[in-house]
């Protein structure tokens, strides 16, 4: 059987083949401590799921409008001024099968073959492949990793080509936590506005900013043509399987996007929606009480990973990930690569983690410390006797 060129460009994501060995391993009654997946370990807040229980109950299960209701896109428009400061119109929104589906339409919709997109590394798995598989051609933008990993606009500005037609930046950043300060993120849509090219940004992470950090959204600015804001319920609320994402942009883009969703997925699952909406304009407590409880977590994991030799570890900003050098590691064992090396942590160590190549760097792990304590200082001692032995 053939297969199309453009399935052939991408690959299964790397996080999503961590996950599936470690859950056989688990299933086989094997003890892994899993810092592989990246969602919260917290359950839905009960407000949410009693409203999407209530909908079932009220046979809220038939199709809806495509882009999702109309309550729901008020909602979310509400939730971002109410949140950031921002003035969009119900029209400028689009409610998408989770935060990725939004990315995968925004993309679909303003990249043709050959066409340049700039990505900072290290960067999300995902981008890279939804890039190529719109016949994109990524530009990748190197950070620097004592800088914190921070995108700099002048590194962006270099990379620039009659060819570029988007800039996509992820703050906070999965996988490194790193965080882009407002005013850079005001030079990079300046910037995106200046070459009429767009500036997506993705806000999946925006609420989980630590020492005091305070959401920032450049979705506030006036130059919103050339500006599309990506956001997710998964992490915010805990609510990954749920699969409820948006856009924020342009209701030309909007309209073009809706165009894809309504051949490909129509609409998102109808009582998810109204447990989104209920996250949405219900209690925000839970909201800090993860936040919180992730920068302890964080605090921990930081100082476990600086004790072990030959680990390198910055200290992320948002999000809920670490992302450790073990290049010495590597060099000093004679280990090919991190993706040697996750395999022989989650072979001999039965400790799951992401390879630093499905990020675009080498010499890293990611290490999502999304669980509990326990299984934090036990992921710990794992780890400090596999370097250690």
């Amino acid at each position: 059987m053939q297969f199309s060129q453009r399935i052939s460009r991408i690959s299964v994501s790397s996080t999503a083949a961590v996950m599936i060995k470690a859950d056989k391993l688990k299933a086989e009654g094997v003890n892994v401590v899993d810092f592989g997946a990246g969602e919260p370990d917290f359950p839905t807040p009960d407000n949410i799921r009693c409203a999407a229980i209530e909908a079932l109950e009220k046979s809220f299960t038939k199709y809806t409008p495509t882009g999702g209701t109309r309550d729901l896109r008020k909602a979310v428009v509400e939730r971002h001024a109410a949140d950031f400061g921002s003035d969009y119109a119900v029209e400028e929104c689009l409610v998408t099968v989770g935060g990725k589906h939004a990315i995968f339409e925004a993309v679909a919709a303003t990249i043709n073959h050959g066409d340049e997109v700039i990505l900072p590394v290290p960067y999300w798995v995902s981008f890279l492949d939804i890039i190529n598989y719109a016949g994109g051609k990524a530009v990748l933008a190197e950070t620097s990793e004592v800088e914190g990993f921070t995108v700099r606009v002048q590194a962006i500005e270099k990379l620039i080509t009659p060819k570029t037609k988007l800039i996509i930046v992820n703050s906070p950043n999965n996988p490194t936590g790193a965080v882009v300060p407002p005013e850079e993120m005001e030079k990079l849509l300046s910037l995106a506005v200046r070459h009429n090219i767009q500036l997506m940004s993705d806000e999946c992470y925006c609420h989980f900013l630590y020492e005091g950090g305070k959401p920032f959204s450049i979705g506030t600015s006036k130059n919103r043509d050339n500006l599309i804001i990506v956001g997710s319920l998964s992490k915010t609320y805990s609510m990954t399987g749920w699969r409820i994402g948006f856009v924020l942009g342009n209701s030309k883009l909007v309209a073009n996007m809706l165009k894809l969703q309504s051949h490909s997925t129509s609409n998102p699952t109808s009582f998810a929606q109204m447990g989104a909406v209920e996250a949405l304009r219900g209690s925000q407590d839970s909201v800090a009480i993860m936040r919180d409880e992730f920068q302890r977590r964080r605090d921990r994991i930081v100082a476990g990973l600086r004790a072990i030799p030959g680990v390198q570890c910055g200290m992320p900003e948002g999000a809920f990930y670490v992302y450790p050098n073990v290049g010495t590691f590597l060099k000093k064992n004679g280990v090919e690569n991190t993706l040697a090396l996750t395999e022989k942590l989650l072979d001999e160590a039965r400790v799951a983690v992401v390879p630093g190549e499905a990020f675009g760097t080498h010499s890293h792990l990611r290490i999502s410390y999304a669980t509990s304590q326990e299984q934090i200082d036990e992921g710990l001692q794992r780890l400090r006797d596999f370097f250690t032995k």
